[in-house]
């Protein structure tokens, strides 16, 4: 019998709005149509949900709603303890202990000021306690490029420094000093220069914020490595008083690229700091369909799609005015999820027909950083090398003129023609994207060399805000973009052989803010002291360096990296074709490398 023609008999039995009544019981009076499509999308993305922030109540609701759909659809539990449920905890946020505290000590006398009121200990503020000579260096930039450096002559080994937010220029994003002008860069500059500890305050050129807890809140949650404080203005200004000088005679100073950095005489900063990581819990749910065949049975293919979104708007909201207001995530990603519920009944009521076994999980924290989908990977239910691929679904219903993009093509050397035979019944005008690094959970599958497919109808202006809702779904269209997915997934469970890996030489993506590239992929959910890489680009300088997967940077030209902000800020730093000196850990051992950064191409701009 001609097996693309058996396949679109099956895709229209999947996709047509009628009852499929099949042997297997749980196919019983099973509607398969646009109306069930959009009938989980109108459920995940509701508003009772509250955007499904992992962590919280709505995506605990999510979870149980997925895990009820696996369940009548007949799929075995495959998470723990015979549960549905793969569970896994993250930083969700920092709050400050009881022990935070400031004191300056000059000339025996003592100013005690009140945590909240009078300063706040930062997100990013390492813990501990502090007593060092205090000093006044500038903006805290060191910037030889453009001739500037607030720490020039100025030796604050074991001292607490105080200094300015922003820039000599303002925080003019067209200025040269703007990509100074962050306090993760001014906290590392400190730290490396020996400093024990930092306090910034706002300069009269800007505007004080009221609440001094909304500032340096930036959501990684990872230690900077040295103790970092925001002052009240008012209060700078009286130390600042007792020395014959004044904030704005320095900003004026400073302003003309004078260098105005001093040490306070017989003043001390006594400091006590205390960050504590508040943890959260959330699940991936997972569910096996086995298959038939008693020897390819033991090789698994992994469909998957994320099923939390960013709640009020806490965090990666693109609205002007995100702050509690629900973004449902309709599309971003209750379409992926959806689109594997459906294909997990389908296949469970095809299941006598399949050879391989699937597996469909619904990850949770992607949008934290793939943190679900790469805790599975470092504690699968499968063996990863028995697993054939991964397809994965991110953002599949907004389907406009027949345009769909297929990310991973380059993972395997087989990818190109089973989407070009599948499609020829579907006519989808189709971008085929080489990258397996596509910003979806398919990268930390496609880092563990298993080929893997990503599939993605296209950004639109409500990605990210609260205009992401179940009624501009596409649901026909989803439809569409799932018989081609079931039409790819039959393909490849029915072949004897496995498809096979291929890396891919990948473009070199990044930042316009950096001159240089190297081709590393952080791995954003390992939080841990250094930055781990899920994997090197192919061809990159950090393949010639010999950088691999699970190696952790913890050194880059001199620089100490605690975490992904000091990897950013010693990346700028650096010049294409100069050999570059980092240390990295491998197998609990330090490793010293030398890696040679190439020049941004220009398709990156």
């Amino acid at each position: 019998m001609n097996t693309r023609l058996l396949l679109s008999f099956i895709a229209v039995l999947m996709f047509s709005p009628i009852q499929v009544a099949l042997s297997n019981p749980n196919c019983e009076n099973e509607l398969v149509s646009a109306e069930e499509i959009i009938s989980h999308i109108r459920y995940l993305a509701s508003d009772d949900l509250k955007g499904r922030m992992s962590g919280t109540p709505g995506a605990e609701m999510a979870a149980k709603y997925i895990s009820s759909q696996f369940k009548n659809a007949g799929l075995k539990a495959l998470g723990d303890n015979d549960s549905y449920y793969q569970k896994f905890s993250f930083t969700k946020g920092v709050e400050l202990g009881v022990y935070n505290s400031l004191e300056i000590v000059s000339d025996k006398t003592k100013t005690v000021f009140k945590s909240g009121k009078d300063f706040n200990t930062l997100s990013f503020s390492s813990s501990g306690e502090v007593d060092g000579k205090l000093v006044f260096a500038g903006y805290g930039i060191s910037a030889p490029e453009l001739e500037y450096d607030d720490y020039q002559g100025l030796d604050v080994r074991d001292k607490v420094v105080l200094v300015l937010r922003y820039t000599p220029e303002g925080y003019d994003a067209q200025s040269p000093f703007y990509n100074f002008a962050a306090l993760r860069y001014k906290a590392l500059n400190a730290r490396e220069k020996g400093a024990k500890a930092i306090i910034f305050v706002t300069p009269y050129s800007q505007e004080e914020e009221q609440d001094l807890t909304s500032i340096g809140i930036d959501f990684s949650y990872s230690d900077s490595g040295i103790q970092s404080l925001i002052m009240r203005r008012n209060k700078a200004e009286e130390l600042l008083l007792k020395t014959g000088k004044t904030l704005k005679n320095l900003e004026e100073n400073l302003a003309k690229k004078e260098n105005s950095s001093f040490i306070f005489a017989n003043t001390r900063a006594k400091i006590k700091s205390e960050v504590i990581e508040e943890q959260g819990e959330s699940s991936n749910v997972i569910g096996l369909i086995e298959g038939s065949d008693p020897i390819l049975k033991n090789e698994f293919i992994v469909i998957g799609a994320h099923y939390d979104h960013i709640g009020l708007g806490e965090r990666n909201s693109r609205s002007d005015d995100p702050n509690n207001s629900i973004h449902n995530g309709a599309d971003d990603n209750a379409s992926g999820v959806a689109g594997v519920i459906e294909l997990a009944e389908f296949f469970s009521c095809r299941k006598e027909s399949l050879k391989r076994s699937l597996v469909f999980i619904a990850f949770s924290a992607e949008e934290l950083g793939l943190i679900g989908a790469s805790y599975y990977v470092d504690n699968p239910k499968v063996p990863l090398d028995k697993t054939v691929a991964m397809i994965n679904m991110d953002m599949i219903g907004r389907l406009d003129e027949g345009k769909l993009t297929i990310f991973g093509v380059g993972s395997s050397p087989e990818w190109g023609g089973l989407i070009n035979d599948s499609n020829s019944d579907y006519n989808f005008e189709i971008s085929l994207n080489n990258s397996g690094f596509a910003p979806s959970d398919q990268s930390v599958f496609f880092a563990k060399k298993i080929p893997v497919l990503h599939f993605f109808t296209g950004l639109h202006d409500d990605y990210h805000t609260p205009g992401d809702d179940w009624e501009k779904i596409n649901s026909k269209g989803q439809q569409k973009v799932l018989s081609l997915m079931a039409d790819i997934i039959v393909d490849l469970d029915s072949q004897q052989h496995r498809v096979a890996f291929s890396n891919v030489e990948e473009p070199k993506k990044v930042s316009s803010k950096f001159n240089v590239y190297l081709g590393t992929i952080p791995d954003y959910s390992n939080q841990i002291e250094g930055v781990k890489l899920m994997g090197v680009r192919e061809g990159s300088p950090a393949q010639k360096a010999g950088l691999l997967d699970d190696d952790t940077i913890v050194q880059f030209n001199g620089v100490s990296i605690k975490n992904i902000y000091d990897y950013v800020y010693a990346l700028g730093d650096s010049k294409p074709g100069i050999p570059t000196s980092l240390v990295v850990i491998r197998n609990y051992k330090l490793l010293s490398l030398v890696i040679v950064p190439e020049p941004r191409s220009q398709e990156s701009n």
